[in-house]
């Protein structure tokens, strides 16, 4: 008789006879959604004889669920990130627009062949978040056009009401990150209407402002984006501020180069790539 080859693996052994005195012992992944119930091998299902249960109990909870709420575009670029990054065990969505929603999911779903986190779920009803590490907000109303940010308040502030307190309920330890707009006066909103520590109630802020000003300074510059550095502070929209004495490329500051950067005496009216920052984040 043959040695079997065992695989160590914390979920199930897969047992498959390859001859009649010879068993081959290897483990697979199997997602957490399976709930394999005991029974007699004469009258058991395909996935009974498949594969056999090492314990009986409860699933285990997940240890690094995401949650993203809002299956809009800003939604659904957080979750394919999320995928394709590896950061999480079990990615739930939740948006109250059913169709869409399930839509999105079946293509991640049917996708997941060449990702690595085993459960993607969705569902209108937020049970579905339950026990998530992280739980990022996308949802809002579309701001329409020619309004600013803060006109947004109270439309989006009336929808966070609703989805704060359900999103406590499902995971009290959570960390929140809210990227709805206005997303600074949003991220207050739902540290108040959470209860949660401040270090736990995230907003997106200027990282995508610092961002397109980056890669709009480089883009002039001729360089990549990763070697110009610079930041752009204060509120999230129309009233943030570059920071032109951080500006550099290779350690060397512009400001130094030209004293005027950024100011109504530039010539070369640096300015504008400022300017091109905020209309683009207000289209």
């Amino acid at each position: 008789m043959q040695d079997c080859s065992p695989y160590l693996c914390p979920c199930v052994l897969f047992v498959a006879p390859l001859q009649s005195t010879c068993f081959l012992t290897r483990s697979i992944l199997l997602s957490p959604s399976i709930i394999l119930p005991s029974a007699d091998l004469n009258m058991a299902s395909i996935l009974q004889k498949l594969i056999t249960p090492l314990f009986s109990g409860p699933p285990e909870l997940p240890r690094n669920k995401v949650t993203v709420v809002g299956v809009g575009q800003v939604g659904m670029a957080c979750a394919v990130s999320i995928l394709l990054r590896e950061l999480t065990d079990e990615l739930a969505l939740v948006d109250v627009m059913e169709d869409k929603l399930k839509g999105e999911m079946m293509d991640l779903q049917h996708g997941s062949l060449f990702l690595k986190t085993p459960k993607i779920v969705a569902d209108t009803d937020y049970s579905v978040t339950a026990n998530s590490r992280i739980v990022v907000v996308t949802a809002g109303v579309r701001q329409q056009e020619g309004e600013s940010r803060l006109n947004l308040v109270q439309r989006n502030v009336n929808i966070f009401k609703h989805i704060v307190p359900l999103i406590v309920r499902y995971s009290p330890n959570c960390i929140i990150i809210v990227v709805s707009n206005p997303v600074d006066v949003l991220t207050y909103v739902t540290w108040k209407l959470s209860g949660l520590p401040k270090h736990r109630v995230i907003g997106s802020g200027t990282n995508l402002d610092s961002a397109r000003f980056r890669f709009l300074m480089a883009e002039k510059l001729g360089i990549h984006p990763s070697s110009f550095n610079g930041w752009i502070l204060g509120e999230h929209g129309d009233t943030s501020v570059p920071v032109w004495s951080g500006t550099n490329v290779a350690g060397v500051n512009l400001q130094t180069l030209n004293p005027e950067i950024g100011t109504e005496n530039d010539e070369e009216n640096w300015a504008e790539t400022h300017k091109m920052v905020v209309d683009r984040l207000e289209n």
